[in-house]
């Protein structure tokens, strides 16, 4: 007979760390909004959040890893916002700041939510950081408490 686990969407005693970064804090800050507002609306309590800000979305992954080896927190959340320019430094923020986030919580085995925005346009941006398309925000801190719950019901292993 098989298994089947899954996180539920139950924050409470959680303990959640939110890296979120200063570039382009017009629409960090409302995706931060969004995230404190998914986990109070599940039950994580205010006082079990804390909150790191960084210069920008390449500054996430050391952040969010520190916060993640802490032991202090069931989950991270990185949120942060790339939108396309005229040059290739998009794609190197874009990509560093995703590898970095996931390395980090393999290394951790502590989920860490890549709330990043990686838009053409600030439009675009908007639109997912309150806007029409939601809060990206949001999902992402959800998310993060569905892992977290998912990861402690799995049997541990012995070492």
């Amino acid at each position: 007979m098989s298994n089947t686990y899954k996180g539920d969407s139950l924050g409470k005693g959680l303990h959640i760390g939110i890296a979120v970064s200063r570039f382009n804090e017009s629409v960090t800050t409302r995706l931060l909004d969004g995230a404190i507002e998914g986990l109070s609306a599940n039950g994580v309590s205010r006082n079990n959040v804390d909150i790191a800000w960084t210069p920008g979305a390449l500054e996430l992954p050391v952040v969010a890893r520190q916060m993640a080896a802490s032991g202090h927190y069931d989950a991270v959340v990185c949120i942060g916002a790339v939108i396309r320019g005229e040059t290739a430094h998009f794609d190197y923020v874009s990509a560093g700041a995703q590898q970095g986030v996931v390395q980090a919580s393999l290394e951790t085995g502590v989920p860490i939510m890549f709330g990043v925005l990686t838009t053409d346009n600030v439009e675009q941006a908007m639109a997912r950081s309150g806007g029409n398309k939601g809060n990206k925000g949001f999902d992402a801190a959800t998310a993060a408490i569905e892992m977290a719950n998912l990861l402690k019901s799995l049997p541990r292993s012995c070492s």
